[in-house]
C-alpha cells in the first residue's frame, strides 16, 4: 500500500537510528556480568513497543533474564499474530577479529556491523516498526502480540515455564518469526524447517596435576591427545557419524524433495570464496545444501587444555575439555541424541583417563507445512514486495522454542527471515544489510493483510 511505503520513507532514518541504539546495548545472555545490560535492553524493547503503538507492554521476570510482552488488540474477532524474537546476543569473542567495536555499530557499504544486527535485534525490530507503520496509517487488520525473550542464545531455559503459565496471554492464530535467512534478495526464500540441537561438554582428566612433558611424556596418557582421538572417532572415512543409533530416527528426504532443493540457485565456487576455503567437507552422497538442511551433523564448537599463553611451556596437562553440538532433522529427538552422545563419550574413554560428559541444552527440529494459511500469507507478502514467488527451503540453524510453542499453544509457526547466510551470525563482524532491514519492514505489513484475508 502506498501509505505504508510513504510513511516508511519519511521515517526510515529514525527507524535505523533506533535500531543502532538497541545494538549499542551489550545484551549477552551467556555472561552474568551483563545481567544489568539484559534488564536495560528489555526496558528498551518495552519502550519501543509502546512508542510503536502497542496498547500495553510488560516486562516479565524469570529465574533468568526477563521476557518482554506487548500487544495491540483491535478486535477479538480478527486473527491474532504472535511475533517471537530475542533481544539477547552471542558473546562477541574473539574481539581481535572484529574490524569495529561489536557494540559500536558501524555502517559501511550499506551494511550495519554489530553484534545482534541480524541475530536477532535487526530482525525482530522490523516487526516493531511494521506495527508503527500500520498503526500510524490506520491500516492494521490483525491483532498483534509480541514475545521477545532474552535467553534464546543459551537455549531458552526459562521460556517453557513462561509459555505454559501464560497460555491465555499468548493465545494467537499463528506465530511469526524473523530469525532466519533468505537465499538472497534476488532469490527470496522462506524457511519451512529448522534443525534441532543437542549440545554437550566433555571433560577428560588424566594425572592429578599438570606434569613436565619431558619427565612424564610417553609414560602418562595426555588428556588432549585422548580427547582428540575420541572426537576423531565420531566420523568415518565418508564423514558419516559413527555414534551408535545416531541415524535411527532420521526421516530420509524423498528424491522429489531433493530434486526441488537442487533447483535453488547455488554456486559452490562463490560459497568457497565467501568462506575463504579451497574445498568443502561433509557427508558423502549429499550436496552442500543437503548437508546443511536435511542431514544431521556433529560439530566440535570449542576445545581447550594445557598451556595456551604466550611463549612456550612444556606441559602435559591434567585436563582437556571440548564443547560439541549435533544438529538434528525431523523425527530425531534432542533427548535421545543427547543420551547417545553422553553414553558414547563415556564408553570410549581410553585407559589412563576419566571422562565426564554433561548436557548444556537442546531443542527439537521443526517443520512448517507449505499449505498452511500462514505460509501462503508469507509467500504472498514476499511476492508483493519482491515481485517473485519465494522458494521454500530447509534452514540449517536451530530455534529451540518452535516445538515448545506448538505443543503449548497448539498453533503453527511461519518463518519470515530477511538475513543472509553470509551475515556472520555468531562470528566476528556480524552484519545486516540496511536494504534487508528496510525490505523486511516493507514486507511484514503485507503478511498481516494477507493473513487477515485467509
Amino acid at each position: 500500500m502506498k501509505e505504508w511505503k510513504a510513511y516508511q520513507e519519511q521515517h526510515k532514518d529514525r527507524f535505523l537510528n533506533e535500531l543502532l541504539d538497541l545494538l549499542r546495548i551489550p545484551s549477552i545472555s551467556a555472561r552474568t556480568e551483563h545481567s544489568d545490560d539484559m534488564k536495560r535492553c528489555a526496558e528498551a524493547v518495552k519502550e519501543s513497543l509502546l512508542k510503536a503503538g502497542a496498547d500495553k507492554a510488560t516486562i516479565y521476570p524469570t529465574d533468568g533474564h526477563p521476557i518482554v510482552y506487548g500487544e495491540k488488540m483491535i478486535d477479538p474477532a480478527l486473527p491474532t499474530v504472535l511475533v517471537y524474537g530475542h533481544y539477547d546476543v552471542q558473546p562477541p569473542d574473539p574481539l581481535e577479529l572484529w574490524n569495529s567495536g561489536p557494540f559500536d555499530p558501524l555502517i559501511k557499504d550499506g551494511k550495519i556491523y554489530a553484534r545482534g544486527s541480524c541475530d536477532d535485534k535487526g530482525q525482530f525490530y522490523m516487526h516493531v516498526k511494521a506495527l508503527e507503520i500500520m498503526v500510524q496509517t490506520n491500516s492494521l487488520q490483525t491483532n498483534i502480540k509480541f514475545c521477545i525473550e532474552g535467553e534464546e542464545e543459551i537455549g531458552s531455559p526459562h521460556l517453557a515455564k513462561f509459555v505454559a503459565s501464560q497460555k491465555e496471554l499468548l493465545k494467537a492464530d499463528v506465530i511469526l518469526i524473523s530469525d532466519t535467512a533468505m537465499i538472497s534478495m534476488d532469490t527470496p526464500s522462506i524457511d519451512i524447517g529448522v534443525r534441532g540441537l543437542s549440545y554437550i561438554e566433555v571433560e577428560v582428566t588424566g594425572p592429578n596435576r599438570d606434569l613436565h612433558s619431558g619427565v612424564y611424556g610417553g609414560a602418562v596418557a595426555n588428556p588432549i591427545t585422548m580427547l582428540a582421538k575420541m572426537i576423531a572417532s565420531c566420523h568415518d572415512e565418508n564423514n558419516h557419524i559413527t555414534i551408535p543409533g545416531f541415524y535411527d530416527d532420521v526421516v530420509e528426504s524423498t528424491p522429489a524433495e531433493r530434486e526441488k532443493m537442487a533447483q535453488a540457485p547455488f554456486s559452490e565456487e562463490e560459497y568457497m570464496k565467501d568462506l575463504g576455503t579451497t574445498a568443502l567437507w561433509g557427508e558423502t552422497g549429499y550436496t552442500t545444501n543437503e548437508r546443511t538442511g536435511i542431514r544431521p551433523t556433529l560439530e566440535l564448537n570449542g576445545i581447550w587444555g594445557g598451556y595456551i599463553g604466550e611463549g612456550s611451556k612444556t606441559v602435559l596437562p591434567s585436563k582437556a575439555t571440548a564443547k560439541i553440538s549435533a544438529r538434528l532433522v525431523p523425527n530425531q529427538s534432542s533427548v535421545k541424541i543427547t543420551e547417545k552422545l553422553l553414553a558414547y563419550f563415556k564408553s570410549i574413554a581410553p585407559a589412563g583417563v576419566t571422562v565426564k560428559a554433561q548436557e548444556h541444552h537442546g531443542g527439537e527440529p521443526y517443520m512448517t507445512p507449505i499449505d498452511s494459511k500462514a505460509y501462503q500469507a508469507a509467500a504472498a507478502a514476499i511476492k508483493e514486495t519482491f515481485g517473485k514467488d519465494p522458494i521454500p527451503v530447509r534452514g540449517g540453524g536451530s530455534i529451540p522454542i518452535c516445538s515448545l510453542f506448538e505443543k503449548e499453544l497448539g498453533i503453527k509457526i511461519v518463518f519470515m527471515g530477511f538475513g543472509l547466510d553470509s551475515d556472520n551470525l555468531h562470528s566476528p563482524n556480524e552484519k545486516y544489510d540496511i536494504f534487508n532491514f528496510y525490505k523486511g519492514i516493507e514486507t511484514i505489513p503485507y503478511f498481516h493483510k494477507h493473513f487477515a484475508k485467509k
